[in-house]
């Protein structure tokens, strides 16, 4: 196309958090905020409209060196798996910029600043092809992310901020070590893909593994790494909780497509029964502790636990079905749980409560609010004709081929799935309406229908037909495949 469209996607986030260090109005900051996130939404579309199918080869890419000396390069480029989550940063920023519209107050400057840096953060780390700007991305991240819990949260917020912190900067440390070690037994490059081509004995790939394992288990979080998302989730600002949910969660996953296994693909199929087995309890006990909720933003967030146990799994696999469903599901994830604590930010701005019990009712109150969030708690249990029946038949498929043991658990998981939404969707929207005594309740606004609308119409895309998101991941998937297995090994 003749522009650097992946350096656009990434800094504009970047130059608009500068411009709007230069303004005082605050409806001149959500307005200029709103602009910038929906401006490189629009770069993300025309990236995927430009995006070629057919191909696993990295596209889009950009190349200068850096630092020579060390073999650092500013480099970027996306694939089939990596274009989806660039897309989805995009549309989750700017349904963030309009949660956050009447809900935050205060500071409105530095907040809108802290949102548009940490969205060109994440992206960064997902069009990032060169291991040292890969660290610089995932390790910055922080400070956006800790800001927004720590200053705009709840009335724990320093405690979940610091838990947060330190919980990811300790993942990050081992992750720094095995970068050390990998540039050091790849060639003294940090090119992922000269990396991804090298041979590594299985002693230094067993040892990277573990190294991995744990800076990407914190991110996801894999059980028993997880104590620090429920905190976080709750205290969080509703814009924080949809980030974190919608497309943190999601770089742990994506950091086991991107460097465990093509990097290490020995001792990711080595590894395969464990892994299979962290994530089979992820889905059941993150289903259990979810079923024992009272509080609804809780509930989300011991959901998401359980949900990503199918993302980990998929990908442990190591079949097509498997992979394909966990990559579909990442992006299902980021759309419904997005939503969903969505739609506990608009109630609980309403309301200034989370109690299940304060709920009761609320169809009659909000009959708009209530059918939508209906159908985003029946994406969220799979229910045939939503995005995550998709995924999630594809990943239990890939399961039940990989493990029997794994595949019944799963299922299992999915059954608590369908016994807390459906429990707690009862409590909220139904029975007596003894919401609307308590609370004066309004139905949802145009603002709010605006953030609600595109992320109801990917659950249903996406349930009906998802040939073009499967389509775009494809290629890249069996490109991986081949690197695990060699040749002829696509199933």
């Amino acid at each position: 196309m003749g522009l650097p469209l992946l350096s656009l996607i990434v800094f504009t986030p970047a130059i608009g958090a500068g411009v709007l260090m230069l303004l005082r109005s605050e409806d001149a900051i959500r307005w200029t905020a709103l602009g910038i996130a929906i401006l490189d939404l629009v770069l993300c579309i025309i990236m995927l409209a430009s995006f070629d199918t057919t191909t696993h080869a990295m596209q889009f890419t950009e190349r200068h060196l850096w630092v020579p000396a060390l073999g650092i390069s500013y480099a970027l480029g996306v694939d089939g798996i990596s274009a989806l989550f660039v897309f989805l940063s995009a549309l989750l920023g700017a349904i963030c910029v309009l949660a956050s519209w009447a809900a935050i107050d205060r500071r409105v400057k530095a907040f809108m600043v802290s949102l548009l840096a940490m969205q060109a953060l994440m992206l960064g780390v997902f069009c990032a092809l060169d291991l040292f700007l890969f660290y610089v991305f995932w390790e910055a991240m922080l400070i956006p992310m800790y800001l927004i819990i720590g200053v705009w949260g709840g009335e724990g917020r320093v405690y979940a901020a610091f838990k947060f912190f330190l919980y990811t900067l300790a993942g990050s440390v081992l992750f720094l070590i095995g970068v050390i070690v990998l540039y050091f037994n790849g060639g003294e490059t940090f090119d992922i893909l000269a990396l991804t081509a090298q041979d590594l004995p299985f002693r230094i790939q067993s040892w990277l593994f573990f190294a991995f394992l744990v800076a990407f288990a914190v991110k996801v979080p894999m059980v028993p790494l997880h104590t620090w998302l429920p905190d976080a989730h709750v205290q969080a600002p509703t814009a924080g909780s949809i980030i974190l949910a919608g497309v943190l969660l999601k770089m742990g996953a994506y950091g086991f497509l991107r460097f465990s296994l093509p990097m290490l693909p020995e001792a990711s199929a080595y590894y395969s029964t464990l892994m299979l087995a962290l994530s089979a309890l992820a889905i059941v006990y993150g289903g259990l502790l979810a079923l024992a909720q009272d509080d609804l933003k809780k509930l989300v967030a011991y959901s998401s636990i359980s949900h990503m146990g199918f993302v980990t799994l998929g990908i442990f696999t190591l079949n097509l079905r498997g992979l394909e469903g966990a990559i579909l599901q990442m992006f299902n994830h980021g759309v419904t749980t997005g939503a969903l604590f969505l739609f506990v930010g608009v109630i609980y701005e309403r309301t200034h409560t989370r109690s299940i019990a304060d709920y009761g009712g609320l169809m009659k109150a909000a009959p708009v609010y209530t059918a939508f969030f209906l159908l985003f708690t029946l994406s969220s249990m799979a229910l045939p004709g939503t995005n995550s029946f998709v995924g999630e038949l594809l990943v239990l498929s890939g399961g039940f081929a990989a493990n029997l043991v794994v595949g019944a658990a799963a299922v299992f998981g999915a059954l608590l799935g369908a016994a807390y939404l459906l429990g707690m969707y009862g409590k909220v929207a139904l029975g007596p309406a003894n919401v609307s005594a308590k609370f004066k309740i309004r139905d949802v606004n145009a603002r709010e229908m605006a953030a609600i609308l595109p992320l109801a119409l990917f659950v249903l895309w996406v349930g009906f037909y998802p040939k073009p998101f499967l389509g775009i991941i494809d290629a890249s998937v069996k490109q991986l495949m081949l690197h695990v297995h060699g040749e002829g090994s696509v199933q």
